[in-house]
Parts: structure tokens; sequence; C-alpha cells
């Protein structure tokens, strides 16, 4: 007996990989009784540690974690910068090193060409609309397909809602304002800046402040009143812009190690994929409850101005959105694929709330 009992362990240590550890307890009879695996977990994010949503957003995925699955998943959260930099969150999933990363789509534009149709594109769907395209629509099958060329699997983990238009030291008066302007924008609204003549400009959270405040950068889009006002935009900043053309539902993102999440048992792979679910409903929820407060703060506190985009700027941006899309798709066919798929959803989309959100908004609320 005692010989059969080492050989059934060893093999079950064999069993087990490098981001799991196995323990055994006894049971009411007091005979060896195998208990599920602990699975520890790095989590690495492109936010500043604790950033307020953001942040807390992946410090409540590990709590949730934990309770759904009795303590079997341990997640260790580091913020952007804490483990490894904020933009390597993608190739650090990709490679292993880490089995869990926390981030938005854009950042990885330069991977593939149909990765920021996962986040959100300049007058592009809404929070809703690209919530029903995910899980609804067959957009999260698209981006699993996009995804498993890099050894990744993708879940969709919150969204900000329509952000505002950034933050600008001059004021936007026509197009001609937008050639020169060295702008903090990533993804496909930096494109369509650079289309126009602009400079677009990626860096992480940590930097931005200090890169306006410097002249680094002219202006900066971050998300909305909640976070500019916690970064502090309004004291160094004077010109407030709506709305947010280029991010109008930017969908964040967890990202597991394809090969750590496909050796998990389907109750974990479950729990995973629900506690997703759970930050992804939370995440849109705080920021809506929240901005509305935040943007009466910032015109009480500072001397900041609040304005509209010309109709004119809006619609030049719209044609250079077009333009720079058909050239970021015409010469790959599982972007095109990806693009047809987003732009059928949206088509449809914008015809129901034709009928129903924009007259209710507009006539009635």
């Amino acid at each position: 007996m005692k010989r059969s009992s080492f050989i059934q362990h060893s093999l079950l240590g064999l069993a087990g990989v490098a981001s799991c550890s196995k323990s055994v307890e006894h049971n009411d009879n007091q005979s060896n009784a195998l208990i599920e695996p602990i699975y520890r977990w790095k989590c690495i994010t492109t936010w500043p540690p604790n950033f307020p949503v953001l942040g807390e957003g992946a410090n409540l995925l590990a709590k949730w974690l934990k309770e759904l699955s009795g303590g079997r998943i341990a997640l260790k959260v580091f913020g952007g910068g804490e483990l490894v930099p904020a933009l390597s969150v993608f190739d650090e999933v990709m490679n292993g090193t880490v089995e869990m990363g926390v981030g938005v789509p854009y950042y990885w534009t330069g991977k593939h060409p149909a990765i920021p149709f996962f986040a959100t594109i300049p007058f592009g769907m809404n929070a809703q609309q690209m919530n029903a395209w995910l899980y609804c629509g067959g957009g999260l099958e698209l981006w699993k397909e996009v995804y498993a060329k890099f050894g990744i699997i993708p879940f969709p983990a919150g969204n900000t809602g329509v952000q505002m238009g950034g933050w600008f030291n001059k004021e936007i008066l026509s197009v001609e304002d937008l050639k020169g302007l060295k702008m903090r924008i990533p993804g496909f609204g930096g494109k369509v800046l650079a289309k126009l003549g602009g400079t677009p400009v990626l860096s992480s959270g940590s930097e931005i402040y200090t890169n306006l405040e410097t002249g680094v950068i002219d202006a900066t889009e971050w998300i909305g009143p909640y976070h500019d006002y916690k970064m502090g935009f309004h004291k160094i900043a004077k010109y407030y812009y709506s709305p947010g053309w280029h991010e109008p539902g930017p969908n964040l993102e967890v990202m597991m190690n394809a090969t750590t999440f496909n050796a998990l048992p389907a109750d974990i792979k479950a729990i995973v994929e629900t506690a997703c679910y759970r930050l992804n409903l939370w995440t849109l929820s705080e920021f809506e409850a929240k901005n509305m407060d935040y943007l009466n703060k910032i015109l009480t506190e500072s001397k900041a101005e609040l304005k509209q985009f010309p109709k004119e700027v809006l619609n030049r941006l719209r044609e250079a959105t077009d333009e720079t899309m058909e050239e970021l798709v015409s010469d790959n066919a599982l972007a095109k694929k990806v693009h047809d798929s987003y732009r059928s959803f949206q088509q449809k989309m914008s015809g129901w709330s034709e009928l129903t959100e924009k007259l209710y908004h507009n006539d009635i609320s």
C-alpha cells in the first residue's frame, strides 16, 4: 500500500505545471484525498498600481477569482512598471513569462491590423454596441482567432463608455489646428491624427502629466472626467474637448497565455470567464456613476474651458478615419474579415439606435 501511494503521488506531481501547485489534506476518514490544484498566477497591467477603476478592477478580478474558485486561484497583480514595463504586457503574456495581463487592445496595434477593432475605432460603436458585437455578434470569436496567432486568449473586461476628446493647450478651431499637433493618442485615433498632419505619441498613463506639463506633447486624450480629474490635467491644460470621436466605446481586456488556459479544467476556465464578465459590467458602471460629478469638480475648481470640436473638424476626422481604415485592412484578409463584421454590425445597431436611443435622448429625456 505504501508503494502504491508513493507511485500515485509521484505521478500526480509530474502532472503539475509551473503555474500551479497542489496541496493534499485528509478527509473525514483520515485517508489521503487529493484537493484541486492551487493556481498561482501573475497578472501584469498597463495601468499604474492601484489606478482608479482600471487598476482597482484588476485587484477586484483577483478577489473575485479567489472567491469564485474557493481559494483555488491565487492571482498576484502587478501595476505597470512594477514587474515589467507597462507597454510590454502583450509580449510577456505571449511568451508565457506571466499567465495573465490586463490592458486595452489598441496598445498592440502594431502586432496585427485587426486588433484595434476589438478596442475601439474612431466613430465606431459605443460600449453597449461593442458588448453586443463581442458576445452575440461574432466579435469575440474573431478576436480569439486573431490572438491565437500569438498564443493568447482574450476576454472582454470593461469599457469606459464614450470618452472625452482630450485636453489641449490651444483651441481647435479648424482642421489646420491639427497640423503639427503633438498629441498623446494611441491606436487607430493616432493614425487618423497623423493623416491630418498631427503627431501621435504613445505613452503609458504614468508619463502623461509630465509630458503635457513640460511641452513634450501639446495635447492628450485619456479617458473622462473622473480619471482626468485624478490625473490633474485641469491644472496644466486650458481646453477640455468633447466628444471623444476617437474612442466612443473602448473595450478593455484580460489576456491569458493560451498554453496556461488550455491546460485548465473546465470549471476553472468557466470561473475565469465569469469573473471577466463581472469586471466588464463593474468597470462601465463605475465610470458612468462618477463622470458627471467629476466634470463639475473640474469646472468649479479650475479655469479649464469646456469646448466642442467644430463640425468641420469632426467631418474631416471621419473622412480620414474611412481612408485610414481602407488602407489598414486592404492587404490583410483577416483584418478585412474583422472590419466587415464590425461595420456590418455597427450599421445594424445604428439603425436600431436611430429609432430608440437617439430619439429618447434627443426628444424625451
